[in-house]
């Protein structure tokens, strides 16, 4: 008997979004080889990394070389001196946490991913729309029935919790991505006190929690009670560039239990088995990411991509175009003129003005009338893109 298949794969969209994004970007260079494109798409870092980073890398490479130095396998779960950082870190905000609730990863998505593995395929899955495709992807993988709740410009695309609303497993993002809005502290203790009463778990994406500059929640363990309906996922990509070299954190409270069984003890056990740990080359770069210099570093880079992400919102502003994100995000969700979907708007921009945006239908069915733009563009290309746009009169 042959064997069988995850079915599952079946109901997955043919290409994943940004792959899309990159066939249609190919095959329109392709045509156009003069074309000089400007990519706002995809949210890659163009800055490089901090001197403080490299310079830890390359000191832990050449430890590396030496007999006393050597390091092999290492803890899945993360070296002591990096979750020593990022308990620190969390500190600092009044966030109390044991280095045995921080695990290190190569990055949010794995982490998103993967943490998949602790639940039972009969859980309701609860996503708002527009949402990042891994929320969704992962969970038709493993045949999961998701749940969308609609993110609008009605409810400033910040979905809460109602009397109908149902979900096991919960998805938030914030600052989100693509829209860019970010949650207050009083609707995210509505989240929290709802996955309370419900036993919900809510797996909290804090990728972007680097761009706040406003009096919002960094981390939702900052809401009383989210230590036992909570896990946080973080990255460094964006923060500190890691992009390319690959490290996060993802924090599981020890209070965090559900019928019987520690979700700590379980992603323990479940890391050990099927993950290496990231190297301890990056773990040393990332170490320095939290010291003073490291901390001055990053937000010297932050800066610049806060300062791209003006250049977008006052564009669109003096354009009179509706948009979301840009202060606390790096991320700019703007609406689409008016009877274009984001796919016909993408090609629009892409063939009249050679910039790249993201079509806000590829993040669910709410964003079919939005664009993402990014600020992690060079600030040559974020200036001179937005003066094309303007230009070129494609709001008109």
């Amino acid at each position: 008997m042959a064997v069988t298949m995850n079915k599952n794969y079946a109901k997955l969209g043919k290409n994943y979004l940004f792959a899309e994004i990159k066939n249609r970007v190919a095959s329109y260079q392709a045509a156009h080889p003069q074309a000089d494109i400007i990519r706002l798409g995809i949210g890659d870092v163009t800055r490089p990394l901090p001197k403080i980073v490299t310079e830890a890398m390359a000191q832990a490479a050449r430890e590396m070389a030496t007999a006393a130095g050597f390091r092999g396998y290492g803890a899945e779960q993360g070296y002591e001196f990096l979750k020593e950082a990022v308990r620190k870190y969390y500190a600092k905000r009044g966030v109390s946490l044991s280095c045995e609730e921080i695990f290190i990863s190569d990055g949010a998505k794995s982490d998103i991913g993967n943490l998949t593995d602790l639940f039972g395929q009969d859980n309701t899955v609860l996503i708002p729309d527009p949402v990042y495709p891994v929320y969704v992807d992962t969970n038709v993988m493993n045949g999961r029935q998701i749940v969308f709740l609609p993110a609008d410009e009605e409810n400033g695309f910040l979905p809460m919790p109602g009397p109908e609303t149902v979900g096991d497993i919960i998805y938030l993002c914030s600052p989100n991505n693509p829209t860019g809005a970010v949650y207050n502290k009083e609707q995210l203790q509505k989240w929290v006190d709802f996955a309370n009463a419900r036993g919900s778990i809510i797996l909290f994406d804090a990728a972007y929690e680097c761009f706040i500059q406003d009096d919002l929640p960094h981390s939702i363990y900052e809401i009383p009670g989210a230590e036992t309906c909570a896990i946080e996922i973080c990255s460094l990509s964006k923060k500190a560039g890691f992009t390319g070299t690959r490290c996060g954190y993802t924090v599981i409270p020890s209070a965090l239990k559900r019928g019987g069984f520690s979700l700590n003890a379980m992603w323990l056990r479940r890391q050990s088995t099927k993950y290496n740990g990231t190297s301890y080359v990056v773990q040393r770069g990332a170490q320095a990411v939290f010291t003073p210099d490291g901390e001055k570093a990053v937000e010297e880079n932050l800066r610049y991509y806060r300062g791209n992400a003006r250049i977008i919102t006052q564009a669109l502003e003096e354009m009179g175009v509706y948009y979301t994100g840009g202060r606390n995000a790096p991320y700019i969700w703007l609406k689409c003129p008016p009877s274009q979907d984001s796919w016909e708007f993408f090609d629009r921009l892409l063939s009249e003005c050679h910039v790249v945006g993201t079509p806000g239908a590829g993040f669910g069915s709410c964003g079919w009338e939005y664009l993402r733009l990014t600020a992690f563009g060079t600030r040559k290309n974020t200036l001179e893109a937005m003066r094309r746009i303007q230009n070129g009169g494609v709001f008109r």
